[in-house]
């Protein structure tokens, strides 16, 4: 199970990658397809697909190498215990939070299936199943994070958003 994990994990990190070079490509060329007055409506709508599974993705990505805001400025004076289970709280809010953005992101892909984008014939609900795969991957990368501080709770290290 683990060694599939890892797997989507690197599969996440390569079609970040992708996206986002694909993405500066297309707004580029736009630009300059524009600045030669040739218009590529096309460009501009696909390039909005990739922002969208490139900014989700690379969220996740974020979150599990621990590489989001973090502020402990309170927290930070408390015992360590207290700051293991006030992280472990933290923890249970974004697993909720993003449970709950799938399960509505499900509802939105599924209400936005006939949609399509102007200028190309893909169903607009791909922008919203972005969301979709990268909550859900933040849940499951969210669960490893309690699994590893409840595991760790009584140890002298406090649990942390760092990946491992």
């Amino acid at each position: 199970m683990k060694k599939l994990y890892e797997a989507f994990c690197k599969a996440e990190l390569a079609v970040c990658g992708v996206g986002f070079i694909l993405l500066v490509v297309l707004v580029f060329a736009s630009a300059i397809f524009r600045f030669l007055r040739i218009s590529m409506s096309w460009n501009i709508d696909l390039a909005m697909l990739l922002l969208a599974w490139a900014s989700f993705l690379g969220a996740d990505i974020a979150w599990r190498s621990g590489q989001l805001i973090g502020i402990d400025l309170v927290t930070r004076y408390f015992p360590k215990k207290m700051q293991k289970l006030v992280m472990l709280i933290i923890y249970v809010i974004i697993l909720c939070v993003t449970v709950v953005i799938c399960i509505y992101g499900v509802r939105l892909v599924w209400t936005e299936r006939l949609r399509t984008y102007q200028s190309m014939p893909i169903p607009y609900s791909l922008v919203s199943l972005s969301l979709v795969v990268a909550t859900f991957s933040m849940s499951i990368s969210t669960i490893g994070k309690i699994r590893d501080c409840i595991r760790h709770f009584n140890g002298a290290a406090v649990c942390t958003t760092e990946g491992k």
